[in-house]
């Protein structure tokens, strides 16, 4: 039996046929990525209570990129750069991978989602990369993943599952800051950006700031998916 992986959607405007609505949505790529590593994709709408009820039947979870964390969340007021802050989004996925997290349930951060992992953990985040790196990092255009390499810091997780060196598709212009309470930095960019944490105490708990979705390489999905049948397999 395949494993349930859960993926975090945003409520979003959206128009389909005639209808123009708020919907619950997700770039199909996670779902595709999910799907042909080995896992059955279940989407996630953002809602703060029923944690435990939307958790049980979970071998894994994706929290998916999207827009900026609210600042508030980890003590700093909003850069003029920040937008698109969704304050229910923000609670909901942190309910949601705090009782992931007390139970060891494997869990991937995608861009967005490897910040809240940071912020769940009480690190924080550089709003404007731009800023703190002199004006060198690129800011990704919208509606465009930039290509990049990173470099894998050895003896992770990160390392066991990806190599080294990689070649990755990027959207975002904010990134860590303070790491979060047993958190490491687990890849960096050629301009020094930490491009990915995870939590080594943990069984799976990897965040990445690139898209592995938006590219041909599956291993992080994998990764997740083998993860999510050894959780499964442990319940029963």
């Amino acid at each position: 039996m395949k494993p349930l992986i859960g993926i975090t959607t945003y409520l979003t405007p959206a128009r389909w046929g005639y209808w123009d609505l708020d919907a619950a949505l997700v770039p199909a790529d996670y779902v595709r990525a999910v799907d042909r590593a080995g896992g059955r994709p279940l989407l996630v709408p953002p809602a703060g209570d029923a944690v435990a009820e939307t958790l049980a039947p979970l071998g894994g979870l994706v929290l998916s990129g999207g827009s900026d964390l609210d600042p508030s969340l980890y003590g700093a007021e909003a850069h003029p750069e920040t937008f698109g802050v969704c304050p229910d989004r923000d609670r909901a996925e942190l309910a949601l991978l705090q009782e992931a997290l007390a139970r060891d349930l494997p869990v991937l951060g995608i861009c967005r989602g490897s910040q809240v992992l940071n912020v769940a953990r009480g690190g924080d985040l550089q709003q404007h990369l731009p800023e703190p790196l002199g004006g060198e990092h690129k800011h990704d255009p919208p509606g465009v993943f930039i290509e990049h390499g990173v470099t894998v810091e050895p003896g992770t997780k990160l390392a066991e599952i990806t190599g080294g060196e990689l070649s990755v598709q990027s959207h975002h212009h904010q990134g860590f800051g303070r790491l979060g309470q047993g958190l490491v930095a687990t890849a960096y960019a050629d301009d020094g950006t930490v491009e990915a944490l995870e939590d080594p105490s943990r069984p799976f708990a990897i965040g990445v700031l690139w898209h592995p979705e938006a590219g041909e390489r599956l291993e992080l999905f994998e990764a997740l998916v083998a993860a999510a049948r050894r959780y499964d397999e442990s319940r029963r």
